[in-house]
């Protein structure tokens, strides 16, 4: 009897004491497309160490282009994507720097 509680009472320490896999969030992939000469969704909430990929699917290319220099994609040819990972919080507006008027805007937690 006095066994069977220990092993019980070493199961119990061991199984709280262990940190299980949903206690650390994993990064989460989040997807941007680019299509009629437009970012969708303009804006994209996401948290610091995710990825985001931007999808060329219009006829020509474009780039994804962060004010101040946080991230830049070059030209995303079409049918081809672009990956950046995310590791600084803040809002980031950005635009496509051949055509100017494409404008969205990447929000890190």
């Amino acid at each position: 009897m006095y066994s069977l509680l220990l092993t019980a009472a070493g199961a119990l320490f061991f199984s709280s004491a262990t940190p299980t896999a949903a206690s650390t969030p994993k990064p989460a992939t989040h997807t941007v497309v680019i299509e009629g000469l437009q970012f969708s969704p303009q804006v994209l909430t996401v948290k610091a160490g995710d990825s985001v990929v931007w999808i060329n699917h219009d006829p020509f290319p474009h780039t994804a282009t962060a004010y101040g220099g946080m991230f830049d994609s070059r030209k995303i040819a079409t049918g081809r994507s672009w990956k950046y990972t995310v590791r600084k919080t803040g809002v980031f507006p950005y635009a496509c720097s051949l055509h100017p008027t494409m404008l969205a805007t990447l929000r890190v937690e």
